[in-house]
């Protein structure tokens, strides 16, 4: 039985989780990510498969990694020669979609003070993902490419007890999809088995609360906009 207090920690834990950027320095224990984990990993999968698998990168190794992303990032040319290995997004964007993804763009531009004619501090600011915002803990995630569209999402319910988890302990997290984009760098760095393919990355950390853009708070639909109670 889940009594009262325990769904309201439960709902906490769901309802403060966001898309943390920018992390203190105050590092993560070990055994604090091995508890994340190991809780996470009770997602559901279809007959059990557990799709996920896990690098956890801190110190030098998430250094060399950022270093090496950030290198191909900077030059406008060898950053085009890299490009996603899946469409995280759809190829041809439409309403509402299209406006939810511009709202939340501009609104995070608009508390750093960027505006829409500075394409440099936008470039600056989306590089900083290769660096995980600065958090102390990068995690990059693969798949066995043998698997299909429903172990995708079962891997998604992991991604989500992760950041969840975190919460519960006072953590915070970011998903991010820009790692896709530098698979090649990635597969190299960690040295990647050719089976594996490049799912996404997430930053783990304590936020830091001086910094403006951990203010933003990303709306939701009312329930009336996508719920249909048939009876």
């Amino acid at each position: 039985m889940i009594d009262n207090q325990q769904q309201q920690a439960v709902d906490a834990a769901i309802t403060s989780r966001r898309s943390i950027r920018a992390y203190l320095p105050t590092p993560v224990a070990r055994a604090d990510l091995e508890a994340i984990l190991e809780v996470a990993a009770r997602a559901p999968s279809g007959t059990n498969t557990q799709p996920w698998k896990v690098y956890v990168l801190q110190g030098d190794a998430k250094a060399r990694l950022s270093a090496a992303i950030l290198a191909a990032y900077a030059d406008p040319q060898r950053a085009a020669e890299h490009v996603e290995e899946y469409a995280y997004y759809p190829r041809a964007w439409i309403s509402p979609f299209i406006d939810r993804r511009r709202k939340v763009g501009w609104d995070l531009y608009a508390l750093l003070g960027l505006t829409r004619d500075d394409k440099a501090g936008m470039a600056a600011q989306h590089g900083r993902n290769y660096r995980f915002f600065d958090a102390p803990v990068g995690l990059v995630f693969t798949i066995d490419r043998v698997l299909e569209q429903g172990s995708w999402l079962d891997y998604g319910m992991f991604l989500q007890n992760i950041m969840v988890a975190a919460r519960g302990r006072g953590l915070d997290t970011c998903p991010q999809a820009a790692f896709t984009q530098f698979h090649r760098i990635i597969a190299a760095q960690l040295a990647l088995p050719a089976n594996e393919m490049v799912v996404c990355g997430m930053a783990l950390g304590h936020a830091d609360p001086g910094k403006v853009e951990n203010t933003l708070l990303t709306e939701r639909e009312p329930l009336s906009s996508f719920v249909r109670f048939v009876e």
